[in-house]
């Protein structure tokens, strides 16, 4: 059985007389094998996470961990204090405004200035060495607020492992993964242990999320040396727990038991996960997403449901102007997947309604590919 070592990480204080803390748990021996990371509720009020870790816990403190695992059970307490007029709201800081999940560190410009004189024909030793300057970089980093702390210790923690998980949920939706289009189809088997229905890759989003800034740092040096060998040697990858009602004891453990057989696969926990279940689809282009926004307020009403596959001319919803009782239809621009869609019915100009993965870079997709 695998012995489970917990530390606590004293964030700066935003204030006289406060304090938070993030929990991290260890199993395994740190530089023996592979290393993984898991933390959720960096968006603090997307809560399947959190039960699912708790029972992947829960497996780990009963296996033989061949590995290193690091698992953070909540990734923010800032964001798990801000409650609000009767509402939890843990998506953006207050103080800053900012998104939770955006603006981490993004390493590859000083990492590949530091390292370019030093790599080899040896790829291993190349991430060795780029690990190591990461691990120094971010460690010479001195935070200048209570989040800009929060962010700098998750990346701290993760920034060297070779599989790295953050766990989160949309509105209403079905499980789905964000990761970088050099890790697929590398990362077929956590799409299929999971039950994925969709896995949608960019190897550039915009905003610097957490599993593209931990990520992405090997494929833009990767980029930037291309006679040298330097793999994607992180799979980072935002996994979404389909939708945030689905808070249920039932769904977090085979969850949980999708990421405990992946982890399996991997070499990080001895014991054979079993076959592989079917793939249940194909990696998608982020920007093959059509994310269809609303034209004007009013109240959704929606005539197909998360799962669903829609054509491209397809009304998913209307929007209804309760003055008028004028209906404006919401038409997907593509086929695919309905695989997320909004979670309360009020309509708001701009607002995402519904979220079609396609198979082809959409023309109006540019920028932003996580919010536009």
């Amino acid at each position: 059985m695998a012995a489970r070592r917990t530390e606590t990480i004293t964030l700066m204080a935003s204030s006289p007389g406060t304090a938070r803390q993030i929990t991290v748990h260890r199993y395994g021996t740190a530089g023996k094998g592979p290393k993984a990371y898991v933390q959720t509720g960096l968006h603090a009020d997307e809560l399947p996470g959190p039960v699912v870790v708790q029972h992947l816990l829960s497996l780990l403190d009963g296996a033989e961990v061949t590995g290193e695992i690091v698992v953070v059970p909540h990734a923010n307490p800032i964001g798990l204090s801000q409650y609000l007029f009767g509402k939890h709201a843990g998506r953006f800081e207050f103080d800053s405004l900012g998104n939770f999940n955006r603006l981490y560190p993004d390493l590859a410009g000083p990492v590949g200035d530091a390292v370019a004189g030093d790599l080899t024909d040896d790829a291993d030793r190349n991430v060795a060495l780029i690990r190591a300057e990461c691990r120094r970089l971010l460690e010479a980093r001195v935070p200048k607020s209570e989040v800009d702390h929060l962010r700098l210790e998750l990346m701290r923690l993760a920034v060297d492992a070779d599989i790295a998980l953050d766990l989160h949920c949309d509105d209403v939706a079905v499980m789905h993964l964000y990761l970088g289009t050099p890790l697929w189809p590398g990362a077929a088997d956590l799409a299929a242990d999971l039950g994925a229905r969709a896995a949608l890759y960019a190897e550039v989003s915009g905003g610097e999320p957490f599993d593209e800034a931990v990520g992405g740092i090997w494929w833009q040096l990767a980029n930037r040396f291309p006679d040298t060998p330097i793999p994607p040697a992180c799979l980072s990858t935002t996994v979404e727990l389909r939708g945030d009602r689905d808070v249920d004891d039932a769904l977090a453990a085979a969850d949980a038991a999708g990421l405990f057989r992946f982890l399996q696969r991997r070499g990080l926990i001895a014991g054979d996960p079993g076959p592989l279940p079917p793939l249940l689809c194909d990696g998608t282009p982020l920007d093959g997403v059509d994310i269809i926004e609303c034209p004007h307020g009013g109240v959704l009403v929606f005539h197909r449901a998360a799962g669903d596959m829609i054509a491209a001319g397809d009304v998913v919803a209307e929007v209804l102007d309760p003055v008028t009782g004028r209906r404006t239809p919401l038409a997907s621009r593509t086929d695919g997947i309905l695989f997320a869609r909004a979670g309360h019915p009020l309509a708001r100009p701009g607002l995402p309604a519904a979220k079609v993965a396609g198979r082809h870079p959409l023309p109006h997709r540019r920028g932003s590919l996580l919010t536009q």
